[in-house]
């Protein structure tokens, strides 16, 4: 990776929330704003990388020196995302994708009725997983918790086969969605750990794209 110049080093980055519908009007999605994501992205366009990135449902706006896919769903994150690796030299997987979708949506807006409604969710793929079983590419996932954050950053590092993971852990002073600075743990796959804290976003962005692009595959 670090023999290749900035112009031929390819960068996918995936932000961003999925949405899984339900009826035409209702939906179940995260509170992801993408912004890690596009910082991410952002640092690798001004550096010169080839940068794609795929991006769920939000309300930013990407640098035009990028490619952007825009999708809603988990299928569709995983038909571009799967589709667009096997070009990258560095896959980054910093969105926020539902575990979950209903099994079947309502082709009309489903009426309320009284007492309890079941809804039945179906299992949506584990596109972290899928890539890290095809590995092509430098792979980066996040991990984002509320408690036992070093081991199960840890246990999704081995489980997906990434090269290096980015966990935080949501509490109640956190925030973490949309917030200006955070606390974040990187793992890497020999095992070393680095915490950094309170720092920006952007700042991160740098220094993950610094470690991810010093793997090779």
């Amino acid at each position: 990776m670090t023999t290749k110049s900035a112009k031929k080093t390819t960068v996918l980055v995936a932000a961003g929330p999925t949405r899984e519908k339900i009826d035409p009007v209702r939906f179940i999605s995260n509170y992801s704003t993408g912004t890690f994501g596009y910082e991410i992205a952002g640092e690798a366009a001004r550096r010169g990388y080839k940068t794609v990135l795929v991006s769920g449902p939000v309300h930013l706006t990407a640098p035009s020196a990028m490619k952007l896919v825009r999708i809603e769903s988990a299928l569709e994150m995983r038909r571009e995302v799967k589709k667009l690796a096997a070009q990258a030299d560095c896959v980054i997987m910093a969105a926020a994708v539902c575990d979950w979708r209903p099994g079947s949506a309502g082709r009309q807006k489903i009426k309320r009725k009284k007492g309890a409604t079941t809804l039945r969710l179906k299992e949506n793929p584990d596109i972290l997983k899928e890539l890290g079983e095809n590995k092509k590419s430098v792979l980066v996932g996040f991990a984002l918790e509320t408690e036992n954050l070093e081991k199960n950053a840890l246990e999704k590092l081995k489980k997906k086969n990434l090269d290096l993971v980015v966990a935080n852990k949501l509490t109640k002073k956190s925030g973490l969605f949309g917030d200006r600075l955070t606390d974040v743990l990187m793992i890497d796959k020999y095992f070393r750990k680095t915490i950094y804290r309170r720092r920006t976003k952007r700042e991160l962005a740098k220094i993950i794209l610094d470690k991810a692009l010093k793997f090779k595959i």
